[in-house]
């Protein structure tokens, strides 16, 4: 069990590891954060990441605590002293401690933490098999290209989800469009074959899976639309799944408890699941996952 964390300069147990009760962090969610894949002793997609977490930052009027150099260093630092060599890394910064008041201050220090256990693979049989996912109306606040770690919405969709025999919720607005999910993008490919997803716009977070993959499916030539899909242009897809630093490429089968075309993974999944997974891993293969035959076709 990985049990160090790092808080604000100091590498501690995590029983040890403790910020000011007055972070903003803590009391007004006023913080933001990336969680990363960290494989054989790398940052993976590391450029990414920093970019979105600057993003996010500068949406917030938070100054990054320290370069980007040095928090790839506490990063691979943190996993080391974990004993880890792939892992996945939450990496969270606040706006600071301050006495509670709405209007932020424009002295305090970020406060700035991260914790990292071993990489979180996808459920081999979910993985191979495709998942279920039930859709509601997406009730988040209007910034959602802000990674921020105001997840309260977020949480109750993914809760339900996990209460009707699912793995994900996919949110909805108006005429049934569907933006992202409760922790991650979503995708069909359509009647006409071509992938879609919602585009970038402060309705959904940009997935930093998400602009792998869609680059991936560019180069393996599949055609690609960043243009928003309905739940009823589900019922004619003949595709469907979801991404996310912990989901990977995931098989979408069901939806609603009804069958994506014949209610298992296709083609195109299949081949952006081997892009995917070679892009991460190289020439090693994870271990624990596979991707059925059927992933070379189409």
């Amino acid at each position: 069990m990985a049990g160090i964390a790092y808080v604000n300069g100091r590498y501690l147990p995590k029983a040890q590891a403790t910020v000011n009760i007055e972070d903003r962090g803590n009391q007004f969610a006023d913080g933001v954060y990336e969680v990363l894949k960290v494989i054989d002793g790398r940052l993976s997609d590391g450029d990414r990441h920093f970019a979105r977490l600057h993003r996010s930052l500068a949406a917030i009027e938070v100054d990054p605590p320290m370069t980007d150099r040095a928090l790839e260093q506490v990063i691979l630092e943190t996993v080391r002293r974990n004993r880890l060599e792939d892992a996945t890394v939450y990496v969270q910064i606040s706006r600071g401690a301050a006495p509670r008041d709405h209007l932020f201050p424009r002295d305090t220090l970020p406060s700035i933490m991260m914790t990292a256990r071993r990489l979180k693979r996808p459920d081999p049989k979910a993985y191979a098999d495709g998942v279920g996912v039930v859709t509601a109306p997406d009730l988040r606040w209007l910034r959602c290209e802000i990674k921020s770690v105001s997840l309260l919405a977020n949480v109750l969709a993914k809760q339900a989800a996990a209460e009707d025999g699912c793995y994900e919720t996919w949110l909805t607005r108006d005429d049934g469009v569907v933006t992202e999910c409760s922790a991650s993008n979503a995708y069909i490919v359509d009647a006409s074959g071509v992938l879609r997803t919602h585009p970038l716009s402060s309705l959904i977070l940009g997935g930093v899976t998400r602009s792998v993959v869609l680059e991936l499916a560019r180069a393996e030539g599949l055609p690609v639309e960043e243009r928003a899909f309905t739940t009823a242009e589900v019922d004619t897809a003949h595709e469907a799944f979801l991404t996310s630093t912990s989901s990977w490429v995931m098989p979408v089968v069901r939806v609603d408890g009804r069958a994506v075309a014949d209610g298992t993974p296709g083609p195109v999944t299949r081949r952006l699941q081997q892009a995917y997974q070679a892009h991460v891993f190289g020439n090693r293969a994870p271990t624990g996952l596979s991707v059925a035959a059927s992933a070379a076709a189409g």
